[in-house]
């Protein structure tokens, strides 16, 4: 009895160790399955994250804003193609530094407002330097000189300078160193300034009687003159010299690719190009320093 007792015991003991050998010998493999699988991962995430990599000096598209409304600077043409002088520069900056450009239009109030959110990397639309501006932004180095012109009805000779303006009505851009300039010198508020967000209603406002005069680039203007059809004209001499370039909000990435910017241009300026752009577009060269 004892011995039969003794061979069970036995028995229990010996399916125990089997069953303890098996479970750990899964548990094993579960574990070697794993790791393989965590390494394999791993391994797939180290991929993905070199093929997602680019150097951005070669390969990052340059978005570039602009109005894509103030012809002669930039445009569209009778095909619908946005074109112009601020336009072709940027083409030519970006094939000089082996970048794509990709051209992004707003009204011009809101383009600073694009750039300082990252929406666009700088604005190409006769951006004058100006103190406020060189607080906020880095620009690059010059690449228009020109000057600030009113404009008025070709019937009215009343206004030629600033201090005519006095108890009139002026279009400026809204957010534009024009609007700023006006109030700048109108201390006593004087004059009524009326922002637009396009020079066209500006335009037409002016034609129609509603303002007294328009403040803009003068050559701008001296497009509407010509081309609009508008009875309009260039009044008096340029208020002010404008000195224009490209800004960039401030920072380490932004500083190494204004310097490419810079050089390219300084390589447009000696090889011809910048002045060549400004006698296509304005039989004069807006560009000599």
């Amino acid at each position: 009895m004892k011995n039969k007792s003794l061979i069970i015991i036995l028995i229990i003991a010996v399916v125990g160790i089997a069953l303890y050998a098996g479970s750990q010998l899964l548990s094993g493999k579960n574990t070697e399955n794993t790791a393989a699988n965590s390494t394999e991962m791993t391994s797939t995430e180290i991929n993905n994250t070199e093929g997602s990599s680019s150097d951005t000096t070669e390969s990052t598209a340059i978005k570039v804003g602009m109005s894509g409304s103030y012809k002669p600077y930039t445009y569209l043409d009778e095909s619908g193609t946005l074109t112009g002088f601020d336009v072709e520069v940027w083409q030519e900056i970006a094939k000089r530094t082996g970048r794509e450009v990709e051209f992004v239009t707003s009204d011009f109030s809101g383009l600073f407002g694009m750039l300082d959110v990252g929406q666009i990397d700088t604005i190409a639309n006769q951006i004058t330097i100006t103190d406020e501006r060189l607080e906020k932004y880095d620009f690059s180095v010059p690449y228009v000189y020109y000057g600030a012109q009113l404009m008025t009805r070709a019937d009215d000779d009343s206004v030629y300078d600033l201090e005519t303006l006095k108890g009139k009505k002026v279009g400026v851009s809204l957010g534009s160193n024009y609007e700023t300039m006006v109030k700048a010198f109108d201390t006593a508020n004087e004059i009524t300034v009326v922002t637009y967000d396009s020079g066209s209603g500006a335009y037409q406002d002016l034609s129609l009687g509603r303002i007294d005069a328009v403040l803009n680039d003068k050559l701008a203007l001296l497009s509407v003159v010509n081309e609009s059809g508008l009875n309009l004209k260039l009044a008096g001499e340029p208020i002010e010299s404008l000195t224009n370039a490209f800004p960039f909000v401030k920072s380490e990435a932004n500083g190494a690719f204004l310097i490419e910017v810079n050089q390219a241009i300084e390589a447009m300026y000696a090889d011809g190009t910048m002045k060549s752009l400004s006698l296509k577009y304005f039989n004069v060269d807006i560009t000599e320093r």
